[in-house]
């Protein structure tokens, strides 16, 4: 299967849901949708997508290159990443969004320190909406991280196996210092949702999962009526539970834990098994194509959200959201039309001269 060519059913689809589920919090919904797990859910998608990438790489070239796998990243981030972060704070500076455009705070963003800024810094002098960049911070951090570490863990010869344990074992020490921090420290919600140091385990489930008993990559394990029957509906259902309990402590510490081994049995199954029952629907073309504006979504719907609020205050909200989704979509596709997409044809010839 050639780098072109390589596609994972029901990623998009998968995207699509958890972009609704963010945007569905911002609009208004936020007591029913539980936004920052459909962040959680980016995170683990990300890690589980780049490594699986980076392992195909290395499988077919006994090399990774580094050089090409940051082009990539920054080919992939980049371009929308600071035109939304322009034209947001331009706006805001002539008056036309409500709010201050400060020095510290832009460069927060500029700088991939927007999450550290808003935590310790109150977040104070950024365009309105903007405030989603806070995510995109932790993602630059891990990713200056991660692909050294899983260089080495290669270059050592360490197993599959080991190597999925070896995340496993950092991911359960980023949930001792969440421990230590909230019942030790007595920190803050803010503290442990937005900080690079305490949301990473999010992102490095997702490679766990493409390291070893990856769905798209190795042999599958156990039966299909095991996935469909009894794992699937274990991981909705502890989902469903994470959510239940309303302790501020259980939130902020193994909550983010639990949601990432669950999210381990969903993946599996939603990729082994994408024409069954209601994986069908990730599959459908219009959440394909939402999944592939995504990333525009991401950066510029809380931003819509906040300039239809200011100047449609009139409006039911429910007609609210639906007209921030359609601007939303329409500023979207013209990103990924005019800058995504040919971005992406220098991301492919990257990884073709990598073969």
């Amino acid at each position: 299967m050639t780098a072109s060519k390589f596609y994972i059913p029901s990623l998009d689809g998968i995207r699509t849901i958890a972009f609704l589920i963010v945007f569905l919090s911002h609009a208004g919904g936020d007591k029913i949708f539980p936004g920052p797990f459909g962040v959680t859910v980016f995170f683990f998608l990300s890690g589980y997508l780049i490594t699986t990438l980076l392992r195909r790489e290395y499988e077919q070239n006994q090399f990774i290159n580094l050089k090409h796998f940051f082009l990539r990243r920054f080919l992939r981030i980049w371009p929308v990443f600071y035109l939304v972060l322009f034209v947001a704070s331009t706006l805001t500076l002539i008056g036309v969004l409500e709010g201050e455009i400060q020095l510290p705070g832009f460069l927060s963003q500029a700088l991939h320190y927007y999450n550290y800024y808003a935590t310790f810094a109150g977040g104070y002098g950024v365009a309105p909406g903007s405030g989603v960049y806070w995510s995109l911070a932790v993602e630059e951090h891990f990713y200056c991280l991660f692909p050294f570490l899983y260089i080495s863990l290669l270059k050592m010869r360490v197993s599959p196996k080991r190597q999925m344990l070896i995340i496993w074992g950092i991911c359960l020490a980023i949930l001792i210092w969440r421990c230590f921090l909230v019942f030790g420290m007595g920190a803050g919600e803010n503290r442990i949702i937005f900080l690079s140091d305490t949301r990473i385990d999010s992102i490095l489930f997702g490679c766990a999962l493409a390291v070893n008993g990856n769905p798209v990559l190795d042999t599958p394990y156990g039966s299909d009526r095991l996935w469909k029957y009894f794992v699937l509906p274990a991981g909705i259902t502890v989902i469903i539970l994470s959510f239940i309990c309303d302790s501020s402590e259980f939130e902020s510490t193994v909550r983010y834990t639990i949601q990432g081994l669950a999210l381990h049995g969903l993946f599996i199954a939603a990729i082994r098994f994408p024409d069954w029952g209601v994986f069908q629907i990730l599959n459908w073309n219009w959440m394909r194509f939402i999944g592939l504006l995504s990333y525009s979504l991401y950066l510029v719907h809380h931003t819509v959200i906040k300039a239809v609020y200011l100047y449609l205050p009139q409006i039911y909200v429910a007609l609210q959201g639906v007209i921030s989704m359609l601007i939303s979509l329409i500023l979207a596709y013209a990103m990924y039309r005019y800058i995504e997409l040919p971005c992406g044809k220098l991301r492919k010839q990257l990884s073709s001269s990598s073969s």
